[in-house]
């Protein structure tokens, strides 16, 4: 049973911040990890679940790979289907099924020569989680599109939050969009590239 949520914001140069909450949605940890990140966070999550990952869902707000080639596919939502076209692009098909739809402008993941620093640091810290049953990639911008007009609660608490208000904020709801997809109010797309899926709070209503 999970206990606990987790979300983390990547970043380079304030550091990653993290915020847990626990299955009532109660504030349990938040801080910045500023020094060997990917290890760090696996220390702090074995320590928070008690060396029990089933315990522990995580949401990185970070891609979770970059691609190998550029992308042929795109998504056609009035069909729900994908087409091949000539054109070939950067981005894996979970972002283009929330760019298609309107739920948030991603930024593209590339090739890993052309990633931004702050991508393969993404990289690394999924790969380094993946003792951990339970890691989705989370996108907040598409959550708090979501959950715009619903009255949705959480404990926040400001803890550490000057260093970086909106950065410790999205940490907050990677860690609470876990927590709706866990309990079945959200959906997961894409995939179908093997390039990974985004997690989201609420189901895309077609």
């Amino acid at each position: 049973m999970i206990e606990y949520f987790a979300g983390i914001d990547v970043q380079i140069k304030r550091g990653c911040c993290y915020y847990i909450i626990d299955e009532n949605k109660n504030y349990v940890a938040s801080g910045w990890i500023k020094d060997n990140i990917p290890q760090s966070f696996k220390e702090l999550f074995f320590q928070t679940c008690r060396h029990n990952p089933n315990e522990l869902a995580i949401g990185i707000d970070a891609p979770r790979m970059p691609i190998e080639k550029l992308r042929t596919r795109y998504f056609d939502k009035t069909k729900n289907t994908w087409i091949k076209r000539s054109k070939a692009s950067n981005g894996r098909e979970c972002e283009v099924v929330i760019k298609s739809y309107n739920i948030a402008n991603p930024q593209w993941t590339r090739t890993y020569e052309e990633s931004p620093e702050w991508m393969r640091l993404g990289f690394s810290v999924f790969n380094l989680l993946k003792e951990f049953p339970f890691v989705y990639e989370v996108f907040p911008s598409a959550s708090y599109k979501m959950l715009e007009n619903e009255n949705v609660k959480y404990e926040l608490c400001l803890t550490e939050f000057n260093s970086g208000v909106k950065d410790m904020l999205d940490a907050s709801v990677a860690a609470l969009t876990v927590f709706e997809f866990v309990n079945a109010r959200g959906c997961e797309v894409g995939g179908d590239d093997g390039l990974g899926t985004i997690v989201l709070p609420r189901k895309i209503l077609l």
